[in-house]
């Protein structure tokens, strides 16, 4: 709804700009000086898990994320929190902590916030980091012949689903915590580093053409869905991609999930929305395909990277801690958008 309001209105055009809400990026970008910018994000949702504490740490670490994905660092932050007028305070107390432990493992300062009553529960953070504006990372820039890496397996929306219910197993709920307080500071730290120490991978003033670094397009897998990021990040950068749905990770319980009809409205939306760009082969499970409209809280990353340079960068994820997976690649634009094969 918000992208179809604000494509209403008039743009501001200021030159300090260099990631707006053009092709659905992460973040905004702004230049305030030939060597730093500032990057500005905000997410906030109701609970999602029974344990404040841990509602806490996952709303943080899903606010910070989109701060890594544009290959930032945070820096400050603001708690948005909505809470009922007659809730028990010392709940609240559990949240915040939960979320300031997630700030303080990122290094980012939480500087003040903003409160209002509400009947139901919402919290998360307004993010600012810093970049250099000449290695900003978006999801403009894949190239045909690219690989495709996923950081965090998928199954968070249909898992949170069943929790909800009641029916979700405690190893499901274990594995989905897990992912959704897991920062991702070290993917994100790893795949900087893999950027050309002397080459930035884009022009800062226009943001488009890609450089010769390693990592040409970065974003992650959060409220759209595999495909609805996929989607974005192949329209940004005119091309089109093949996903290979035996190499993608999911969480211990999704598909059972999926198989009991624990569907969250998000995935169902999901997937009306960007269904229309997908080309399935033959013998791809109903339930995968399903899946990849998953909504995911606090996902993974979803990295472009050339192709002589993948097998180097996924080495170096996993020497850090971070599973990740090459479940795809970038082909020229064409028809379909996104072809997924067995």
């Amino acid at each position: 709804m918000l992208d179809a309001v604000l494509g209403k209105l008039a743009r501001q055009h200021d030159p300090n700009v260099l990631v707006g809400f053009d092709y659905a990026d992460d973040a905004g970008v702004y230049q305030i000086s030939p060597d730093t910018a500032l990057v500005q994000t905000v997410d906030f949702f109701t609970p999602i898990v029974d344990d404040p504490y841990t509602f806490g740490q996952i709303a943080a670490t899903n606010s910070l994320s989109d701060i890594y994905a544009m290959g930032g660092k945070p820096l400050t932050a603001l708690a948005l929190v909505c809470f009922p007028e007659k809730g028990d305070l010392e709940i609240l107390e559990q949240i915040l902590a939960g979320g300031l432990s997630k700030m303080m493992e990122a290094g980012c300062t939480v500087i003040g916030g903003h409160s209002i009553r509400d009947e139901e529960t919402k919290f998360g953070y307004s993010v600012t980091g810093l970049i250099d504006p000449k290695k900003v990372l978006a999801n403009k820039g894949a190239q045909p012949g690219d690989r495709l890496l996923l950081t965090k397996a998928l199954g968070t929306g249909v898992i949170s689903t069943a929790i909800k219910k009641g029916t979700a197993k405690q190893s499901w709920i274990d594995g989905a915590v897990r992912s959704m307080t897991t920062l991702n500071k070290k993917a994100a730290e790893v795949i900087t580093a893999h950027l050309a120490a002397d080459a930035p991978t884009r022009p800062a003033e226009q943001n488009s053409a890609p450089g010769p670094s390693a990592v040409h397009a970065l974003t992650d897998v959060t409220g759209f869905g595999l495909i609805g990021h996929a989607r974005e990040m192949a329209r940004a950068s005119n091309v089109s991609l093949r996903i290979h749905a035996s190499r993608i990770p999911v969480l211990q319980g999704a598909l059972e999930c999926i198989r009991a009809n624990y569907i969250p409205g998000g995935l169902k939306a999901n997937r009306e929305f960007a269904e229309c760009v997908v080309e399935y082969e033959d013998n791809i499970p109903e339930e995968l395909k399903t899946l990849l409209f998953d909504p995911q809280t606090a996902g993974g990353l979803l990295i472009s990277v050339g192709a002589q340079d993948a097998a180097e960068l996924r080495k170096s994820l996993e020497a850090a801690g971070v599973p990740a997976s090459e479940m795809g690649e970038v082909l020229p634009a064409g028809k379909p958008l996104i072809l997924l094969d067995p």
